[in-house]
C-alpha cells in the first residue's frame, strides 16, 4: 500500500503487528504472554459473580443478536463485541489481574477481545492466538506512558484499545491498509479518567470490557477509513496524550527486537498495584512484632504525588465498597494489620464493612512525597509506632509483582488457585487442571475452541 509520508511510525505499528510471528517472538515474551491469559482468565472466573456483571450480563443477553461468541463461566452466545465487553468487565471485576506501570492494564481487554474474535473467525489455532496475543499485548504496552504525561486519563482506556484492536485485526487477518484503519480508528475510541478510580464507581471494571468490546469493533470496521496520522498528526497521539513530551518515533523503537511486554507486573494481593508494596509491609511488620490492631498506635506512609492521587484518598464505603477497598491505603494497612492476610474474600463489601476495621483504619496515614519519584512508579516507605513505644520501618523501591521483584512460577499458580477457589461460580475441580493444561500448551491447541469450552461451567 501507498502511505502517507507522515504516517511512518504508524506504517512500522502495522508491520509489526501484521508480519510478526510466533517464532519471533523471545521466550520470555512468549512467557509473559502465558502469565497474562492464566492471570486474566483466573481474575475473570472468579470475577462473573461480583456487583454490575448481573446487570451487564442480561442487558447484553436480552439485545443478543447472532451468536458468535461465548461468555466465560456462563456459556452465553454473544455477538463477539458483546463477548469481549462481558468477559472484559468480568476479568477487572476483581482488580488481580496484570498491569504496566504506571497503571495500564492490558490483559484484560486483549485477551476477551482476541479470544471472541477467535470465536468469530471459526478456526483458530493455538498458534494463531497466541501469536496474535503477543503482537496485541506488545502493541498495548507500547502506548502506556508516564505519569507526567497522563495527568488523570485511564492508561486502559487510552492505551489497551490499541492493543484490542491489533489483536482482533490479527485474527480477522487485516491487511495492511486495513489495520492501519483499525489502529486508527481505535485512537478515536481513546478515553477513560482515573476519577472512576478515585469514586470507586464501577466504571472501572466496565472500562475494560469497553475497550475490549472497542477493540474487535474497530478491527471489524476496517473498511471504514480512520484519522491514519494518529502519532504523527497534528492532534494525534502524541499530542493529545503525550502532550508533546515524546516523538511518535517513541512507540515503535526496537519494536520487535524489545518486548516492553516484559515489564509487566502481577499482582501478589487484589487490591490497586501502588497498594502492593504498602500491603506487604504491613504484614511484615505486624507479623515481625506480633502485632494485633490494638498495639498500633500510628502508621505513616509516604509515596510518589502520582500513587497518592490515585489511593492516599480518606477512605470512605461509598456505593461500591469494594472498588474503594481496593484503591485505598488506608483499608489495606488496616485490613493486613487486623487480618493478617489480604485475600479476595477480604475485599467482598460485607468485609469491607466490617466495623472492626475502622479505627485501623483511622490510624493510617498517608502523605504525598515528591522526592520518591526518582525512586520509582511503585516505592512507598512505612512506619509505625506501637502503643508500647516500639517502632518499625521498611522501604520499598520495588514493590512485590513488580520487574525485579516479580512473582515466581509458584506464586502464579496460588493466584490461580485463589480465583478459583473465591469464584460464586466455580468451574468443577477437573476442569480447573484440564484449562490450567491447556494455557501452559496454548500455542499447541489445534483448535481455540477447546479453551473456549473449558472457560464455561
Amino acid at each position: 500500500m501507498v502511505y502517507d509520508r507522515r504516517v511512518q511510525a504508524e506504517r512500522e505499528l502495522v508491520e509489526f503487528v501484521n508480519a510478526t510471528d510466533l517464532s519471533d517472538v523471545p521466550a520470555d515474551a512468549r512467557s509473559t504472554v502465558h502469565r497474562v491469559v492464566m492471570a486474566v482468565v483466573g481474575a475473570g472466573v472468579a470475577g462473573a459473580g461480583e456487583d454490575g456483571i448481573d446487570a451487564l450480563r442480561r442487558l447484553l443477553v436480552t439485545r443478543c443478536g447472532r451468536g458468535e461468541a461465548t461468555s466465560m463461566v456462563f456459556g452465553d452466545a454473544l455477538p463477539a463485541t458483546s463477548a469481549a465487553l462481558l468477559n472484559g468487565t468480568m476479568c477487572r471485576a476483581l482488580d488481580f489481574c496484570d498491569a504496566i506501570a504506571p497503571g495500564a492494564h492490558v490483559g484484560s481487554s486483549v485477551v476477551p477481545a482476541a479470544l471472541a474474535t477467535a470465536e468469530l473467525v471459526g478456526s483458530c489455532t493455538g498458534h494463531d492466538l497466541v501469536s496474535a496475543l503477543a503482537v496485541g499485548i506488545e502493541v498495548g504496552a507500547r502506548f502506556n506512558l508516564t505519569e507526567q504525561m497522563y495527568d488523570g486519563f485511564d492508561p486502559t482506556g487510552i492505551a489497551s484499545i490499541f492493543g484490542a484492536a491489533a489483536a482482533a485485526g490479527r485474527l480477522l487477518r487485516l491487511d495492511d491498509r486495513q489495520m492501519l484503519h483499525a489502529l486508527a480508528l481505535a485512537f478515536d475510541c481513546c478515553g477513560g479518567s482515573f476519577q472512576s478510580n478515585i469514586d470507586g464507581s464501577l466504571a472501572v471494571r466496565l472500562q475494560q470490557g469497553f475497550v475490549a468490546e472497542r477493540g474487535v469493533l474497530c478491527a471489524q470496521l476496517a473498511q471504514v477509513t480512520g484519522p491514519v496520522n494518529f502519532l504523527e498528526g497534528r492532534y494525534g497521539f502524541t499530542h493529545l496524550y503525550a502532550k508533546n513530551l515524546c516523538e511518535p518515533s517513541a512507540f515503535v523503537d526496537a519494536i520487535g527486537h524489545e518486548w516492553r511486554m516484559n515489564g509487566f507486573m502481577f499482582k501478589k494481593f487484589p487490591s490497586c498495584g501502588v497498594t502492593q508494596g504498602v500491603t506487604q509491609q504491613a504484614l511484615d511488620v505486624a507479623a515481625e512484632l506480633q502485632l494485633g490492631p490494638a498495639d498500633v498506635e500510628h502508621v505513616e506512609v509516604r509515596m510518589p504525588p502520582y500513587s497518592h492521587r490515585l489511593v492516599g484518598n480518606p477512605f470512605s464505603l461509598g456505593e461500591n465498597p469494594r472498588v474503594n477497598a481496593q484503591f485505598s491505603v488506608q483499608y489495606c494497612v488496616a485490613n493486613a494489620i487486623v487480618r493478617g492476610a489480604a485475600k479476595l474474600e477480604h475485599f467482598r463489601p460485607d468485609a469491607v464493612a466490617d466495623p472492626a476495621l475502622l479505627p485501623m483504619i483511622e490510624r493510617v496515614e498517608v502523605i504525598a512525597d515528591a522526592s520518591m519519584d526518582a525512586r520509582g512508579h511503585s516505592s512507598v516507605d512505612l512506619d509505625l509506632l506501637t502503643r508500647d513505644g516500639r517502632r518499625a520501618s521498611r522501604r520499598f523501591d520495588v514493590s512485590p509483582g513488580y520487574p525485579g521483584n516479580g512473582l515466581d512460577d509458584a506464586e502464579h499458580r496460588a493466584r490461580f488457585d485463589d480465583c478459583m477457589a473465591y469464584a460464586a461460580h466455580p468451574l468443577p475441580d477437573g476442569q480447573v487442571e484440564q484449562l490450567v493444561e491447556a494455557i501452559a500448551g496454548l500455542d499447541r491447541l489445534s483448535d481455540v475452541g477447546e479453551l473456549t469450552r473449558l472457560l464455561v461451567r
